[in-house]
């Protein structure tokens, strides 16, 4: 072996994550994405995917996804300004657009990339300022991390302490932008949108709302958590959103109005110097955005089922946090007791991801629970017997 001090210097910090437990490692499917897979060589019955409406191994999305690489082929083959743009993808913006009730809106290659374009497109400077929620996604806290300006971190959901430090910053010419997860990952509660809006009002500042795990699924049409509140475009001037969670395909997209999407395609380097999306991708992601308008029993069995998780895991004194969307976080503390409550439950088929540091504070390790459309009420009865079984027994938790 190496005595490259670098490398060794690598080898410590692995050795030290092992000893912390927080090594991670990667497990290879061999399945579509459902509730029942094969993993590891393994038969599953998993609760760790955010397929929430059960559409990533949907028939008609398949179908859609090999009529349009026949078409088109499987790669883009250039950046949309490039001569990536093809049909379909237009077809899908337009499509996301009218969905969302904006006047535009723009297809990025990831989420994270949607973020960082946005963030380093519209701040610039070092008298701006970035605020987000201290339980944002990673992406959009690296957004503010990257760009040029002062970023503020304020307490989880604390619109009082947000709306103090927004009233410091006035008088100074420079731009706000106030990031913040609609539903957040980690936790599955979601953001105060209506009391952000105002805030963002009164002090003249942009709001963005990253909606990855709202989009299609909260809102009467499942429009997201934007519609669930009753908010437009001019209450929520940004809405992000990816297509790899309840849409069950990939990529993302920014809604908005005609102004900022031009803005954005001007300047939005995450999306000037990418490779577009396969366009057979966005073909599909149409295919799954109509299904998810025609077919509103997904959200509704979806909805059902939470309820009963809920019910069934409070009835067992399962240590719930309060959470109402497919993402049902048990609280464990402990790193080592996480992963020990993760094993013992697929000792018994059942995978459910021991979430720890730096995804979640310390000492929050938790078991992170997320339900889909695609499980039935006897797969949560079956989780429920197993938390009883193995989680409960072992009151390890505690």
């Amino acid at each position: 072996m190496t005595t490259d001090p670098k490398l060794t210097k690598l080898r410590t910090e692995l050795d030290s994550r092992r000893s912390r437990h927080l090594y991670r490692s990667t497990r290879v499917a061999d399945s579509p994405q459902q509730p029942h897979r094969h993993i590891d060589g393994k038969a599953l019955l998993t609760f760790c995917s955010n397929d929430y409406l059960g559409l990533a191994n949907h028939p008609d999305v398949i179908h859609a996804f090999q009529q349009a690489a026949n078409t088109y082929g499987v790669g883009s083959g250039a950046a949309h300004l490039v001569n990536g743009h093809s049909r379909p993808h237009q077809q899908l913006e337009e499509a996301l657009a009218a969905f969302t009730g904006r006047e535009r809106a723009l297809l990025f290659s990831t989420g994270y990339m949607a973020n960082l374009g946005v963030v380093n497109a519209l701040l610039n400077g070092r008298n701006d300022v970035v605020y987000a929620d201290r339980l944002n996604h990673a992406s959009l806290v690296d957004a503010g991390l990257l760009s040029a300006a002062k970023l503020i971190r304020y307490p989880h959901n604390d619109t009082h302490h947000l709306g103090k430090r927004l009233l410091a910053q006035e008088g100074e010419g420079a731009t706000q932008l106030i990031l913040t997860d609609g539903v957040f990952s980690m936790d599955g509660d979601v953001a105060p949108l209506s009391r952000l809006a105002k805030l963002a009002r009164h002090h003249d500042a942009w709001l963005m709302v990253d909606d990855a795990h709202g989009f299609g699924v909260l809102g009467k049409t499942g429009a997201g958590l934007v519609e669930a509140e009753g908010l437009t475009q001019d209450d929520v001037p940004i809405l992000m959103s990816t297509l790899g969670k309840a849409l069950g395909t990939a990529g993302a997209f920014i809604a908005g109005s005609h102004d900022l999407i031009d803005y954005l395609i001007q300047t939005a380097r995450t999306w000037i110097y990418t490779t577009a999306q396969p366009p057979a991708v966005a073909a599909a992601t149409l295919a799954s955005l109509q299904l998810v308008q025609t077919e509103p029993w997904r959200r509704e069995h979806l909805q059902a089922l939470i309820q009963q998780f809920r019910q069934g895991a409070t009835q067992l004194g399962v240590p719930l946090m309060p959470s109402s969307t497919a993402i049902q976080p048990i609280m464990v503390g402990s790193s080592a007791k996480a992963l020990e409550l993760s094993r013992k439950l697929e000792e018994r088929g059942i995978l459910v991801t021991a979430i720890r540091p730096p995804t979640v504070p310390v000492d929050t390790a938790r078991l992170r629970v997320t339900l889909s459309a695609a499980h039935t009420r006897e797969d949560v009865e079956r989780l429920l017997d197993a938390l009883s079984n193995s989680f409960l027994k072992s009151k390890s938790y505690r």
